[in-house]
Formats: structure tokens, sequence, C-alpha cells
């Protein structure tokens, strides 16, 4: 699993330092965490890499984990010009950006910059649209017991008593808690995305867990609807973070479905 730092350059924000590491060779997926950190994905990223031809890239977004995050990056669609920078910089093309919850929302925004080294998003429980009647858990008034019951289909083998932790994983999730709050807000979401996603062309397919009570399946759909192009997919049994609960499962939606089972939403007058 080699880990490696870079850096790029963003206007209005200066050099923004990136740690990567990166799992196999093969077709190019970059991985994308939601809030709870890299160890979310990471795992993930090892079965992915080991049972399919693919190479895997899996970002810390700066300010998680403990990492440096520059004061003037504060949004995620600032996290989306850092990551397409980072595809530059790597000379990386026919890139997949997959994203879980927060790190959904980035991919998103990857999509709408439209660089041409992104081939393909796919959207794993992903925040950060507005749906009136569906909003997402308000995940900073909850307790850590709270966030796992609202996150999985069956929560018992994920539980974790945050004070149990070695003093070095509180810190990390502190910090992660942290970041969280500067780059999404409370509300978890953007006004203008849900109209933004309307000029993104990029082949989307969202992947929803049947259980996610973070973000439920009619959000999903809404993400879903107000792509062009775009599939949507239920995973069964599954809560918030697919990757954790059900990974085979995700790594055969992932794989299983070909360019030729996304609808144009255009031609169906939706958007």
């Amino acid at each position: 699993m080699p880990s490696s730092t870079h850096t790029v350059v963003l206007d209005d924000v200066g050099p923004v330092e990136i740690t990567l590491d990166e799992r196999g060779t093969g077709q190019p997926f970059l991985l994308l965490h939601g809030g709870g950190g890299p160890t979310t994905v990471s795992a993930f990223a090892d079965t992915f890499a080991t049972t399919k031809d693919v190479r895997v890239l899996v970002p810390t977004h700066p300010g998680f984990a403990g990492t440096p995050r520059p004061l003037a990056l504060t949004t995620i669609r600032g996290l989306a010009q850092t990551y397409v920078a980072l595809l530059d910089q790597l000379d990386l093309e026919d890139v997949t950006v997959i994203g879980n919850s927060v790190g959904g929302w980035i991919a998103a925004e990857m999509g709408l910059i439209a660089d041409p080294r992104v081939s393909g998003v796919i959207l794993v429980d992903a925040v950060g649209i507005e749906v009136p009647g569906h909003p997402v858990a308000d995940f900073f008034s909850l307790t850590m017991d709270q966030v796992f019951s609202l996150s999985f289909h069956n929560p018992e083998p994920f539980r974790v008593d945050p004070q149990s932790l070695p003093p070095a994983a509180q810190a990390a999730a502190a910090a992660n808690r942290d970041a969280l709050a500067t780059y999404a807000g409370a509300a978890m979401s953007d006004p203008t995305l849900l109209h933004r996603l309307q000029e993104m062309d990029t082949a989307t397919l969202v992947l929803w867990g049947d259980s996610d009570q973070i973000v439920d399946p009619a959000y999903g759909r809404a993400y879903a609807a107000a792509l062009p192009v775009a599939r949507f997919q239920l995973l069964t049994d599954t809560g918030h973070l697919p990757q954790v609960e059900t990974p085979q499962q995700l790594i055969d939606a992932i794989w299983n479905c070909g360019e030729a089972d996304y609808t144009d939403q255009r031609d169906l007058g939706i958007n």
C-alpha cells in the first residue's frame, strides 16, 4: 500500500498538500472517503484492488486524520478542484471517481468541472443536495451510537465506543469532525447543487443502501433524477456505508453496470 504526498497549487488557495494511498494496477479509480475519514474506505480499496484489475487511489481530504489544511481551503468545490489538479499532475486518463457520503458530494462537483480525465462518476449514498421532506440527518447533534444506528442495516458488528479508542484515534476522529464541519457545514448540503447538476454530462451511477437513514433512498432517487445521464440502483440490506457493510455487493454493482445501462434523463423530459 504505497503512500505518497503530492502538492498542487490552486488559485486563491495556494499550495495544497495531499496524502495519497494507492493499491493495484489497471483502470484508475479515485476513491473519495466521507466524514468518517480514510479508514472508512481503506479495506474496501484493498478488496477492490485484489479482486479486479484496477488501480485505486485513495486521498485523505486535507484536514482529515490530522493532515494539514490550508486556511483558504474551506469548500467542497475547492476539494473537487484540488483533486482535478491532482489527476492532472499524475497525468491520469479515463478515471472513474467513486465517492461515499461527503466524498460523493466532492465527486459530483468534480463531474460538474467536466475535466476530460474523468470518464465516470459513482455516487455512493452521497450528500450535498437539498430534497424537500428528506433532510440529511443532523450528524453534529447525534451521539456516535446514534450515528452507528442510522448508518448501518445491522449496526451491531460495527459499533465502537469512542472512549475505548487509543488517544491517536480519538484525535483523528476529532480532526475529521472539525474538517467535515469546515467543508460541508451543519446542513451537509449546498442549496445550489441540485439545480447545477442539470449541467453535468458525465455518466453517473447512483448507488444507495436501502437501509440508509442518514440520507434515505428517496434522497438518492432525487440525486439521480437531477442528473442528465444517470442510473440509480438500490443495494440490499445495506446502510450509509456499503463499502464497509456489504463491500462485495458494492464491487459487483460498480463492475456490472456498463454505460449502456445509463439513462439519458433529458430524453425522458426529466430535466
